[in-house]
């Protein structure tokens, strides 16, 4: 198996089009087309774990933060980026990061805390921004049911829990072609007049290229009629963080425990006692702090996430009960959700879950 094939099987389970776009993700070194030998999945792309990678004879090493996150302008192995990066050419080992790809994704890191955390209901705290995009064309009745399965086909509308989503107008439509056109309908130099069918569907914006491409494809007419907008409409799939509720509420005290307990916590930094049960909380793995005021809005209970400052803890507000766990423990089980879908898609491949724990920061 080519790192190329297991590439589509990881872009399957985070399409690089959901990472944020600050990010860096997808292959970072090596090269797509080699033979895959092995593939380890680790947290973080470390010069430790490229040498386990080697040990156990793995070309391939799938992280989940991108060792690579600014631009490199030299590789010397002055810092731990650049030792990593040389010591995976020398030795011919890719590396793929997720990051924000698996952040975003509804099955992602943040479903995977709130399972950790027995929460039921899950929804998008923070959801995307700008992801939604609008095709509209025009074709003869007679090519409307043909042409919306091809859209269908190719990704297009889907809403939701919803698939094969259009909207459908009929009118009037008209053209003349000059003495270059070759109208299927009509006379060149003529004024046509033809009943149409007007669709409507929407679609994930990465998804463009190849509905365009089922449009042209399927489409009757010389000449293809057609606007795309971009929609103003969150997308509710998609998204950092999500909120979700207990069966049972918790006090404050046994709540903060039982994210010690699940999360393998050796501290957790939280804002004062509000004195009153936690049955709705949001999570957001990672740096979260941009999205305390999104937890309030969202009638949160508690807000668990990482990296907050000093300040943040007043921005809770009397609100809700912030808590910091700390980066590394708000992701801690991202690496196994990876193995776990790479064994499941690729059965009989060698898929080594890294021993190695990454997380650089200590407790006394």
């Amino acid at each position: 198996m080519k790192i190329k094939q297991i590439i589509a099987v990881l872009e399957d389970m985070a399409p690089l089009a959901y990472a944020e776009d600050f990010d860096n993700v997808g292959l970072l070194v090596g090269d797509a087309a080699n033979e895959a030998t092995g593939i380890l999945v680790c947290h973080d792309a470390l010069e430790a774990v490229i040498d386990e990678a080697i040990a156990k004879q793995c070309n391939l090493v799938v992280c989940f933060h991108p060792i690579v996150f600014s631009g490199l302008k030299k590789i010397t192995g002055k810092n731990y980026v650049e030792r990593v990066v040389l010591k995976a050419i020398k030795n011919d080992i890719a590396i793929y990061a997720v990051h924000t790809a698996l952040d975003n994704h509804k099955d992602g890191v943040n479903k995977i805390f709130c399972d950790t955390l027995g929460l039921v209901n899950p929804k998008m705290l923070v959801p995307k921004a700008s992801f939604i995009r609008k095709l509209v064309t025009y074709t003869v009745p007679e090519n409307a049911q043909t042409l919306r399965d091809a859209l269908f086909e190719a990704g297009a509308g889907n809403i939701g829990n919803y698939d094969h989503c259009s909207f459908n107008s009929t009118g009037t439509g008209t053209y003349r072609g000059n003495e270059d056109s070759n109208p299927t309908i009509g006379t060149k130099g003529q004024l046509t007049q033809t009943d149409e069918v007007k669709i409507e569907v929407t679609f994930e914006k990465h998804r463009e290229s190849a509905i365009l491409k089922a449009l042209f494809a399927h489409h009757v007419y010389e000449e293809v009629a057609y606007e795309i907008y971009s929609l103003e409409n969150q997308h509710q799939q998609i998204g950092l963080g999500m909120v979700a509720e207990f069966e049972t509420a918790l006090s404050e005290r046994d709540f903060l425990q039982k994210v010690k307990d699940k999360l393998l916590c050796d501290g957790i930094r939280h804002s004062a006692f509000l004195g009153k049960n936690i049955k709705k909380v949001a999570v957001l793995g990672g740096s979260g702090s941009f999205a305390i005021a999104a937890a309030i809005r969202a009638g949160a209970d508690a807000f668990v996430t990482a990296d907050l400052k000093y300040h943040n803890f007043y921005e809770a507000e009397n609100q809700l009960l912030l808590a910091d766990i700390g980066h590394f423990e708000s992701e801690r089980y991202t690496k196994n959700y990876i193995v776990d879908f790479l064994r499941k898609k690729i059965p009989n491949f060698a898929i080594v879950l890294s021993e190695e724990n990454t997380n650089p920061v200590k407790y006394l």
